[in-house]
């Protein structure tokens, strides 16, 4: 007989992406993996109809009545978990009953390691843990790409949900965002280590230039499958097809497409190239997709390409790159172990100087994914 649980504990992991950048939802490749940098989430019964939940990072709480409807918040970050409630009552009828929730961060906010989908995704496997409702890694995934597409508004793909559920220790995920088929590859590479640095702009990606990036690839992919209809997603249409369409698409819409398939075939080289230990190969592949992101995908910003210029004059560094959604966010960087600590020294000093900002940096190690303590 499965007993009920009182009390539990769910961390759930930030996530990197190694390369396959805003190739999600247009069903291409990607190359994530978990880090180490995790929410916390308490979750105990309070044997009530309310759900009490407060984060100790922002000193913020709230309440919701299961007895009660249950609508959107003004104050955003609450949807996030208003989503995932109203869910799980639409999927299991009758089985939620209130709850206290505290949650805990050493995650950064609007960094680009998808702190909102570790937020729901750990809310999601919370509740299903304390009420044994039986909802799967799967279903879990599905439950919180649906509340980031249609309660929260962001219509990004299902890299963030997947590889937080389904990450494990130093092994990075080869997902085919399509098909859902998936392969561990390993990631051991010593001597370099993974480096975040946090350029702190903020990004909002349920700003409209995401959800605009979504709509430019939909357009190129409506115009090219009405001549090649055996394509099902516009990451799988190769490069010398897209060039056929230079005169056709306007010059956004053809360069959104460009960079897509050009950053899909990376992403395929990129798992090749680490599953064979050339990590110089795959770093030159990081700058590419950088440069592509800057100029075809236009979602950088001055602060993201001043840090990945200033990372190519030091040859202890093998590629960096956005990672992300850009506009803000994270630069990625694989770098000499021994050269970490100088190099954070370095560009944090010539960072400030331009822009009078704190550069804040991560040495992330590829963790677990969501798991229950």
């Amino acid at each position: 007989i499965q007993m009920s649980k009182q009390k539990i504990i769910v961390e759930s992991p930030g996530r990197i992406n190694l390369i396959g950048e805003h190739v999600d939802y247009n069903g291409g490749f990607v190359l994530p993996a978990a880090i180490d940098k995790k929410i916390i989430l308490s979750f105990k019964k309070n044997d009530s109809s309310k759900c009490n939940i407060s984060t100790l990072k922002y000193n913020k709480s709230f309440q919701l009545d299961l007895s009660h409807p249950i609508n959107r918040s003004d104050v955003h970050w609450e949807n996030y978990i208003i989503g995932v409630i109203k869910n799980i009552m639409n999927l299991k009828p009758g089985k939620l009953q209130g709850f206290d929730c505290v949650i805990e961060s050493n995650l950064p906010v609007g960094a680009g390691i998808s702190s909102s989908s570790a937020l729901i995704c750990g809310i999601a496997k919370g509740v299903n843990e304390l009420y044994n409702l039986d909802l799967s890694d799967d279903d879990l995934i599905f439950l919180a790409k649906d509340v980031e597409h249609n309660f929260i508004g962001l219509k990004g793909g299902i890299m963030d949900q997947f590889t937080i559920c389904k990450a494990k220790k130093n092994k990075l995920l080869l997902l085919n965002c399509t098909s859902l088929d998936y392969r561990y590859i390993d990631a051991n590479f010593y001597p370099y280590k993974i480096l975040l640095l946090n350029s702190n702009v903020p990004h909002k990606l349920s700003d409209s230039e995401y959800n605009t990036r979504v709509k430019e690839c939909n357009n190129a992919f409506d115009v090219i499958s009405k001549k090649y209809f055996k394509y099902n997603f516009l990451a799988e249409i190769p490069e010398k097809i897209i060039y056929e369409f230079k005169d056709e698409l306007n010059d956004k819409v053809y360069n959104r497409a460009l960079y897509v398939s050009q950053e899909n075939q990376r992403t395929i080289k990129s798992a090749e190239l680490i599953s064979k230990g050339l990590y110089s190969d795959f770093g030159r592949l990081m700058y590419d997709s950088h440069e592509g992101l800057k100029n075809l995908y236009e979602v950088s910003c001055d602060e993201l390409d001043f840090m990945v210029d200033f990372s190519k004059e030091h040859k202890e560094i093998l590629g960096s790159r956005l990672m992300g959604g850009g506009f803000g966010g994270c630069t990625i960087n694989l770098i000499l172990e021994s050269f970490v600590d100088e190099y954070i020294n370095k560009i944090s000093d010539e960072y400030y100087k331009k822009y009078s900002i704190n550069l804040e940096s991560i040495v992330g190690s590829i963790s677990d994914g969501i798991c229950v303590i």
